[in-house]
C-alpha cells in the first residue's frame, strides 16, 4: 500500500516532546507563584503602610484634640468665674495668683486678659520653667511691669519695664471683633530666653449684666508639638508635619524648628523652604493639587524622593475654633519591603532547585515512557509498508500494556477492514454523486428564492415610497385644483366689472389712464383667462400622475382583489412616460392600445403591476437598444412601437399581449429568457432577476401562463394568461 505524501512537516522527538512542556508548565508555575508572592507582598506593604499612617494620623488627631481642647476649656472656665463674679477683673493681685496657679496644673505659655479700659494683666512661662507676672495699666509709655515670682506666686522684685496697648495688638482686637472663642494667628516672639512659636486661644469676657469687659487668652508652645511627633513609632523612619493652609510649617518630627531667624527677627517657616528634603518634596508635591486649600479629604500618595519611595497620607485637621491645619504622615516603602525582597531571593532559588529536580525525573520518565511506545512506532511503520504480520510486546505500564494488546488485535482486523472498505468504497462514491446533485439543485433554487425575497422587499419599499409621495403631493394639488375654478369665477366678475366701469366711464382721470397704460390692461384681461386655463390643465395633469402612481402603490400589497387591469396598465405607462416621450436622440415611442372590453379581475394587483413594469422596462431598453444602431431618419421612416392589446378568451381567462418592434430575441436565448440571473443587458445594468420573478408571479401566484415570442430584428411579443377568478 502506497502511504499519502502530506508534506515535509518538522517533527520532534518524543523525548523532548514528553519534557520540554513539562519543564515550560514547572517553570511557568514556580515563575508565576514567585511573581504573585511578590505583588501579594508589595499588596501587603501597601496595606501596612496604609494602617500605620491612618493610626499615626488617628493617634495625632487625638493628641491636637486633647492638647488644643486645654487653652479653649480654660477660657471658658475663666470667662464663667469672671462673669458669675468669682473673680473681680479690678483685683489684678488677686487675679495674677489665680493665673499662676493655673500655669502650675496646666502645660501652658501665658494666661492673660486685656480690658476694655486699657488695663491687663498676664502670667508667662516663655522658658517652660519660670514664671512670670505681667501687669499693665493704660496710661503709655512703660506703663507695663515684668515682676519674678517665688513659690507662692508672690511678686517678688521688677525684671523688666516695657510699653504695651491693647488696642494695637492682634490678640486682643482679632477677638474682640469675632465676638466668640477663636484662635488667634500663630505668632512667633523673640524672648529673653529665646524664640518660641504659640498658638492663642481667645474669647471676650463679660460681666453680670452681659456688658464687654475684654477679653482673656490662652497661648499654648507649638514646639511642644513637635516634641510629641518625634515621639511616634513611624518618625524613627518615615515623617511627620503640621501644616497651615497657606503651607507654613506648624509642627514637625524634624530636627528643625517651624522658624528661622534672621538679622534677629523671628519668621515662620514654609514647608516648600525646609531644609528636609521629605517635607520639602512632600509640600511641592501637594501644591500641585491646586494648592494646600485644595485638599479637603483624606488622601493618600507615593512620591519617590532622592531614589526612595514613600507612602504620603494628608488629612486635614479642623477644630470648632478656627484651627484647619493638614496632618502629613510619610513612611520610606524600603522599611516593609525588606523581609520581602529575601523571601523574593528565596523563591527564585527554590525556582531554580525545582526546575533541575523536575529535569532530571523529567528525562527519567520520558526513556520510560518512550521505549514501549518505539516499538509501537517501527510496528506500525511496518505495517504502513505492507507488513501485516506484526506483534508488539507488553511493558511494565498499564496503560501501554493495554495499547499494546489493542494494537497486536488491531493488525489481525486490519486485512479484513481492507476488504470491506474496497466494498463500500465503490457505494459511496455513488452516493456522494447524488448527493452532490441534490446540493446544486437545492443551491440553485435557494439562491432563486432568496434573489426573489430581495426583489419583493425592494418593490415593496417602492410601493410604499410611491404611496407616501403620491399622498403629499395629493393635498396641495388637489387644494390648488379645487379653488381654480373659485380664481377663474372671481376673475371673470371682476373682468366684466371692469368693462362695465370702461363703459359708463370711457374717460377716466389722467392718472388712472397712466397705470391702464402701464400695466397694458387690454393685454391683461385677454391673457388671465388664459393663463388660468393652463393652471387648471397643469393640475389636471398632476392629479392624473398622482392617481398612476397611487394605482401602481398596489405593488406593496399582498391579498388580491378585484381590479380594473387596464387601470393597471395605464398607470405603469404613465410612470414610465419619460421614457417614452421624445429625446433629442430619438423619437417619441409611440404606444398603441388595443383594450378589449375586459371585466374586473381577481389578483394580486401589486405584483401584476409589477409584472407590467418588468416586461415595458425590457421592451423599452430593447427599442433603445435598436434606436441605437440606427439613423434619426431611419428611426422616422420605421419608428418605435410598442403594442398592448388585452381581451377575453374562453370566457374565464384574460389575455393580455405587450409586443415591440425592437431587436427581437434569438431562439437560444427565448429558451432561457424565464431563467434566474439571465439577461442579456450590460453587466451593471440589469440582474436577471425581472422576467424570472415575473414568470413565477403569473405561474405560481395566478395559475396563469406567460410566453414569449420573438423575431430576431423584427421584434418580440410576451403573452399574459390568467384566470378572471382567483381561487385562493
Amino acid at each position: 500500500m502506497k502511504i499519502p505524501y502530506l508534506g515535509k512537516a518538522k517533527a520532534f522527538p518524543l523525548q523532548i516532546v514528553l519534557i520540554v512542556p513539562f519543564l515550560i508548565q514547572i517553570f511557568a508555575a514556580v515563575s508565576l507563584v514567585g511573581y504573585l508572592s511578590f505583588k501579594n507582598g508589595q499588596r501587603a506593604v501597601n496595606d501596612l503602610a496604609g494602617q500605620l499612617m491612618d493610626r499615626t494620623s488617628d493617634v495625632v488627631d487625638e493628641h491636637l484634640k486633647s492638647h488644643l481642647s486645654v487653652p479653649q476649656t480654660l477660657n471658658q472656665i475663666n470667662a464663667d468665674a469672671i462673669r458669675r463674679g468669682i473673680l473681680d477683673v479690678r483685683d489684678r493681685q488677686t487675679l495674677g495668683k489665680y493665673f499662676w496657679d493655673q500655669m502650675q496644673a496646666y502645660d501652658l505659655t501665658y494666661i492673660g486678659i486685656g480690658l476694655t479700659t486699657g488695663e491687663g494683666l498676664g502670667v508667662a512661662r516663655y522658658d517652660g520653667k519660670t514664671i512670670t507676672i505681667d501687669d499693665w495699666t493704660a496710661k503709655i509709655p512703660n506703663n507695663t511691669s515684668t515682676y519674678a515670682t517665688d513659690n507662692q506666686g508672690n511678686r517678688t522684685q521688677v525684671n523688666a519695664r516695657w510699653t504695651w496697648n491693647n488696642f494695637s495688638e492682634s490678640w486682643y482686637t482679632q477677638s474682640i471683633a469675632a465676638g466668640k472663642p477663636i484662635w488667634g494667628k500663630i505668632v512667633t516672639i523673640n524672648t529673653p530666653t529665646g524664640p518660641y512659636i504659640t498658638a492663642s486661644a481667645s474669647r471676650p469676657i463679660y460681666d453680670s449684666q452681659n456688658r464687654l469687659l475684654g477679653m482673656i487668652a490662652t497661648d499654648i508652645h507649638l514646639l511642644k508639638l513637635g516634641d510629641f511627633l518625634r515621639s511616634l513609632d513611624v518618625s524613627q523612619s518615615g515623617e511627620v508635619f503640621l501644616l497651615e493652609r497657606d503651607g507654613t510649617l506648624v509642627a514637625s518630627s524634624a530636627t528643625e524648628k517651624p522658624f528661622t531667624i534672621v538679622n534677629q527677627n523671628i519668621q515662620r517657616l514654609r514647608a516648600i523652604d525646609s531644609s528636609n528634603p521629605m517635607i520639602q518634596n512632600i509640600a511641592k508635591h501637594l501644591q500641585t493639587f491646586n494648592g494646600f486649600a485644595s485638599i479637603t479629604k483624606d488622601t493618600d500618595f507615593q512620591l519617590e524622593v532622592q531614589g526612595k519611595r514613600h507612602f504620603i497620607d494628608v488629612v486635614p485637621w479642623r477644630d470648632k475654633y478656627g484651627l484647619d491645619w493638614l496632618v502629613v504622615v510619610s513612611v520610606p516603602e524600603n522599611v516593609f519591603m525588606a523581609q520581602i525582597n529575601a523571601n523574593t531571593h528565596t523563591t527564585i532559588a527554590l525556582c531554580f532547585g525545582a526546575l533541575l529536580l523536575a529535569s532530571v525525573m523529567g528525562v527519567f520518565t520520558s526513556h520510560w515512557i518512550v521505549r514501549p511506545i518505539l516499538r509501537l512506532n517501527w510496528a506500525s511503520e511496518a505495517m504502513a509498508s505492507g507488513n501485516l504480520d506484526q506483534k508488539v510486546e507488553t511493558s511494565g505500564i498499564r496503560e501501554l500494556n493495554t495499547l499494546s494488546k489493542s494494537f497486536n488485535h488491531m493488525a489481525g482486523q486490519l486485512h479484513e477492514s481492507f476488504t470491506a472498505l474496497e466494498k463500500s468504497k465503490e457505494e459511496l462514491e455513488e452516493r456522494v454523486e447524488e448527493r452532490t446533485t441534490e446540493l446544486k439543485n437545492t443551491l440553485g433554487e435557494l439562491q432563486r428564492t432568496q434573489s426573489q425575497v430581495i426583489q419583493s422587499e425592494k418593490m415593496s419599499s417602492l410601493g410604499q415610497l410611491v404611496a407616501g409621495v403620491a399622498h403629499e403631493i395629493n393635498n396641495p394639488v388637489n387644494f390648488i385644483h379645487g379653488n381654480l375654478a373659485h380664481v377663474q369665477e372671481y376673475t371673470q366678475d371682476l373682468l366684466s366689472l371692469m368693462q362695465l366701469y370702461q363703459q359708463y366711464n370711457p374717460y377716466p382721470a389722467a392718472e388712472i389712464q397712466t397705470v391702464t397704460e402701464d400695466i397694458d390692461l387690454e393685454f391683461l384681461q385677454e391673457d388671465l383667462p388664459k393663463m388660468l386655463s393652463s393652471m387648471r390643465v397643469g393640475t389636471d395633469r398632476i392629479r392624473q400622475i398622482v392617481l398612476s402612481l397611487r394605482n401602481f402603490s398596489r405593488i406593496d400589497e399582498a391579498e388580491f382583489k378585484r381590479v380594473d387591469i387596464h387601470e393597471g396598465i395605464d398607470s405603469t405607462l404613465m410612470i414610465l412616460q419619460h421614457r417614452l416621450k421624445a429625446k433629442p436622440e430619438q423619437p417619441e415611442i409611440e404606444v398603441i392600445k388595443d383594450y378589449g372590453i375586459v371585466p374586473l379581475v381577481e389578483c394580486y394587483a401589486g405584483q401584476l403591476n409589477q409584472v407590467f413594469m418588468n416586461i415595458l422596462v425590457n421592451a423599452i431598453d430593447a427599442l433603445e437598444e435598436n434606436n441605437s444602431k440606427l439613423t434619426y431618419q431611419e428611426i422616422k421612416e420605421n419608428p418605435s412601437q410598442l403594442k398592448i392589446r388585452t381581451s377575453v378568451v374562453h370566457s374565464t381567462w384574460l389575455e393580455v399581449a405587450i409586443a415591440d418592434n425592437g431587436i427581437g430575441i434569438s431562439k437560444e436565448f427565448q429558451q432561457r429568457v424565464f431563467d434566474p440571473f439571465f439577461t442579456t443587458k450590460p453587466i451593471g445594468k440589469g440582474t436577471g432577476m425581472g422576467m424570472s420573478i415575473s414568470y413565477q408571479i403569473i405561474t405560481e401566484k395566478h395559475g396563469g401562463k406567460l410566453e414569449c415570442f420573438s423575431t430576431p430584428g423584427k421584434g418580440t411579443e410576451f403573452i399574459i394568461q390568467i384566470p378572471l377568478q382567483l381561487n385562493v
